[in-house]
Order: structure tokens, then C-alpha cells, then sequence
């Protein structure tokens, strides 16, 4: 008797939750994951810096699973668009969610539709080459840019626009992309902390490589560094420390500038036709640890605003949702009968890449013990369904032949093993030549 699932979402937690499937079912299992892009691994191949390219090799671990015989890859398939809760569960035994975190939040203050006000995810969307955003979508053309937020995803995005277009040449970044960062007019980044350095949420290894910056000085305020006393975890420590050596190095006139800044949070984004600037007001702790103004303001002459400040995920039609969490209700995974979640649908924005694999264990093993014994679906209704609605999933194969047409692409070039094909045109001609 065989098991049948579909795992929507092929990030790592989608991944994950196949491979937990293999190697922890009794019986028998076959896994379909649906993605609704062509391309499979989420942020691995979205949502990672191009210039590191030990995390991105992840995918060769994430490949391995998508190679497993009692695993499917089925991309282009939209949950919503072309099936719906109802049609997985008339063709599954089940369902899991998997669909991560894609948006970021708002930071909730006057002037943040302007134009050249967006989030951080777009940005790195853009640098990474996701077929939702358009390659024309950033032209650069300011001097100063600011960035709100100090986690991993602010320190990657203030590191692509301080390095020149020749020092990620190597990369898989777009071409188009690659161009329009060498035309860059940024010569001044500033990255914004609400609280101090001791609240920061980036990690050691992420904040040294800012200071190994070729094209940019990297600037600390020495009364910005000052922590007061605290015991803290080793890798704070190491933040602290560098941020201190930071303050107190002086500018050697590389070309770009990049201003780490603490104790300021944005309350206005200044601008009629498009941003024109950035009101910060400075800030404290109070007495019960909450972050406070001052009433001291100052205002960056900026024209653009990325906002880096979490990540969150979006509703899924039919699926039960939490507007107070951003995540889907769930006990250790089970959502309701036959649906369950995991990733960071599941739990929120928190962790790091491997943190998926544990989470997806839990849920699988929630999974396991509900339908222990039950009949099997079979998957083969799914086809049928999707040809009847005109849609033909990518296969594994074709996403492999996505890959290879991105390596001519980079040889061609002149550029690294791979760039990445802009647009989902490119990627179906070249799965389907």
C-alpha cells in the first residue's frame, strides 16, 4: 500500500519534508512536489547572495532529494490558479504546505509608497534573477541609498550595492542585472538599526565581510558602539567587537562609503514625485525594554529606502490562515485532516536554512501517525486533472536543461559556471528547445 503526497513549495522546507517522507515512512510513499515556478529551492536559488556560493551549494544536497525514484518534481503548477485544496485532496492521502515567507513587512510610516521606497526582497529578487521581478526594476541612479534593518538579508543587500559589478562578474547574477549594477550612481549606503549593536540580527561571519569591502569604507559612530555592561552569547560578543574596531577606523576614500547606523528608527519618508529623504528620529530603551524616541531627529539625503525588517508570509487560497501570526495555525504540523504545514509557514521567519530539516521531521512525523493504515490515493489523478486544464508541469529533467542553458549562457560570457536566464519565457524555451 503506497503513500501519496503533494508538498506544495520546493524551497528547502519543501525538500526537506519529501526527504522526511522517504526516509520515515513504513510504507511504501510517492511525493509529488508542486512549485508554481519552474525552478525548484525557494530562496536557495532567490533569496541568497549571489557572491555566496557556499550556502547556494545547498542545492546540491536539495538536487539529491528531487533525484530520489519516490520523488516528483512538477513546476509551473499554481495553487489557486490551477488546482485547488479540494483537487490535492481528491488526489492525495495528503497535503502539505510549504510555501515559506515572500514578502516583507511594512514599516508603517508616512511616505512609504513613494517610488523608490520598496522592500528588500525585491531588491534581492531582482539580484538573484526571479522571473516576478522585472530586470528593469532598478536603475541605481541615486547617490545614497538607505537600508532599514540590520539582519543577514540587510547585510547581503548593503554588500551587492557596495561592490562593483566586476567583483560579482564571477557570479550567477542575470547579465541584465549585472550591467545596470555597474552603472550604478551609489556612492554613499546607509544601514539603519532601530536598537543597538548588541541587538543586531546579523551573524559575525556576515558582519566581517562587510569590513573585507574592496570598493567601500565601512563608518561606525563611536557613540553609536557603546554598549552598556550585559552578559552576552558569544556571537554578540563578536559583533560588538567588531563594530567598535569599526568606530574607531578612519575613511581611506574608496569610492563608495557605507554608514552603519544605531539607535535611529524611520519615521518619514520624504519626497512628492519620489523619494527625496529619510526622517530618523534617535531612540532608547526604556525602563521596560521597549524602543522610544527621543525627540532628536535627522534626515539622510536619500533617494531610495529598502526596507529589510522580516519577512512574512501570505495567505494560500483555501488554506486556514492567521492574520496575528502570518503563519497558518497548526499543532506540530497538523492543520486540519489531511492538510498539515512546515517551514516557516508553519513557525514564522526564524532560523536558518537547516532549522527547515528538523521542522520538517516534526511534521512528518505528525503526518505518519495520522494515516497509518490508510488507503492509498494514487497520484495519477493529478495528471489527468492538469492536462484537462491545459497545464504541463516542468519536469525535473527540464529544470535540469534550465541549468545546463544557464552554464552555455555563462560560458558564452565569459562569467563563472552559471548565470542565471532572466524571465519565464527564457527558462520554459530553454527547458523545452
Amino acid at each position: 500500500m503506497t503513500l501519496h503526497v503533494a508538498v506544495i513549495g520546493s524551497g528547502p522546507a519543501g525538500i526537506y519534508t519529501a526527504e522526511a517522507l522517504v526516509k520515515q515512512s513504513a510504507e511504501p510513499v510517492e511525493v509529488d512536489v508542486l512549485e508554481r515556478l519552474p525552478t525548484p529551492y525557494g530562496l536557495v536559488r532567490y533569496g541568497v547572495a549571489p557572491d555566496h556560493t557556499s550556502i547556494k551549494s545547498i542545492a546540491n544536497y536539495l538536487r539529491r532529494v528531487l533525484e530520489l525514484p519516490e520523488v516528483r518534481f512538477l513546476g509551473g503548477v499554481t495553487l489557486g490558479a490551477h488546482l485547488s485544496v479540494e483537487d490535492l485532496l481528491g488526489a492525495y492521502d495528503a497535503v502539505v504546505y510549504c510555501t515559506g515567507a515572500m514578502v516583507d513587512r511594512k514599516l508603517g510610516i508616512p511616505g512609504e509608497d513613494l517610488p523608490g521606497s520598496v522592500a528588500a526582497t525585491d531588491f534581492v529578487n531582482w539580484y538573484c534573477g526571479h522571473p516576478d521581478v522585472d530586470p528593469d526594476r532598478f536603475t541605481l541612479d541615486t547617490s545614497e541609498v538607505a537600508v532599514i534593518g540590520v539582519g543577514n538579508v540587510a547585510v547581503d543587500v548593503v554588500r551587492v550595492l557596495a561592490k562593483t559589478a566586476d567583483e560579482l562578474r564571477a557570479t550567477d547574477v542575470p547579465h541584465e542585472v549585472l550591467e545596470r549594477l555597474g552603472d550604478s550612481q551609489v556612492k554613499a549606503i546607509h544601514m539603519v538599526g532601530r536598537r543597538g549593536p548588541e541587538h543586531a540580527k546579523f551573524t559575525l561571519k556576515e558582519l566581517r565581510e562587510l569590513g573585507e569591502l574592496a570598493n567601500a569604507d565601512v563608518c561606525v559612530r563611536p557613540e553609536e558602539a557603546v554598549v552598556l555592561g550585559g552578559d552576552f552569547p558569544r556571537q554578540i560578543q563578536g559583533n560588538i567587537k567588531v563594530l567598535q574596531e569599526w568606530a574607531g577606523r578612519e575613511p581611506v576614500g574608496r569610492p563608495r562609503r557605507l554608514d552603519v547606523r544605531f539607535w535611529l528608527r524611520p519615521v518619514e519618508i520624504l519626497g512628492t514625485e519620489r523619494v527625496e529623504g529619510l526622517k530618523l528620529e534617535r531612540t532608547r530603551l526604556s525602563d521596560d525594554g521597549r524602543v522610544i524616541g527621543t525627540g532628536e531627529y535627522e534626515t539622510l539625503p536619500v533617494g531610495m529606502v529598502l526596507r529589510s525588517v522580516g519577512y512574512q508570509s501570505v495567505p494560500l487560497p483555501g488554506v486556514p490562515f492567521s492574520e496575528k501570526t502570518m503563519t497558518v495555525p497548526n499543532e506540530a504540523g497538523r492543520v486540519r485532516e489531511r492538510e498539515y504545514v512546515a517551514g516557516w509557514l508553519k513557525r514564522g521567519p526564524t532560523g536558518v536554512i537547516g532549522t527547515n530539516k528538523s521542522d520538517a521531521a516534526e511534521t512528518v512525523r505528525t503526518l505518519l501517525a495520522d494515516l497509518g493504515g490508510r488507503p492509498g490515493a494514487g497520484r495519477h489523478g493529478i495528471d489527468a486533472l492538469l492536462a484537462e486544464r491545459g497545464v504541463r508541469p516542468v519536469t525535473y529533467e527540464e529544470w535540469r536543461a534550465i541549468e545546463e542553458a544557464e552554464g552555455e549562457l555563462a560560458r558564452t560570457l565569459g562569467r563563472g559556471e552559471r548565470v542565471k536566464l532572466v524571465g519565464l519565457e527564457a527558462m520554459l524555451r530553454a527547458s523545452r528547445p
